[in-house]
């Protein structure tokens, strides 16, 4: 699922990572990181609201399997599946907002429409 950036991490951290502020991101729906990982976790964003779209057994389950809290994966199928009920996709916005102070890092927003 996650696109062709290592981002400095073996797999198993990657994923654990990513799987995490996706769960953050769903759950306050902003959040603050750099623009390579904001640029990985947007399409996984949007696969997960596409599965709670679909309201059904099969994609809640495999929206667990990702999602790491099921609060979080409930508000998902009930919130914000009826929120983009019209949208065909692009849930997710991310603005570069400059340069981390200690490592010079570009910072960027990314947030869900």
């Amino acid at each position: 699922m996650p696109g062709t950036r290592k981002l400095g991490k073996t797999t198993a951290q990657r994923m654990a990572m990513l799987r995490q502020q996706t769960t953050d991101l769903l759950d306050k729906g902003r959040m603050e990181t750099t623009v390579t990982r904001a640029k990985e976790i947007a399409p996984m964003v949007d696969k997960m609201i596409t599965l709670g779209k679909a309201a059904d057994l099969a994609s809640y389950r495999e929206m667990l399997s990702f999602v790491t809290r099921e609060d979080v994966a409930k508000k998902v199928k009930d919130e914000l599946a009826s929120k983009y009920a019209d949208r065909n996709g692009g849930y997710t916005r991310i603005t570069r907002i400059g340069a981390r102070r200690g490592d010079a890092a570009e910072v960027a927003v990314i947030e869900l429409v």
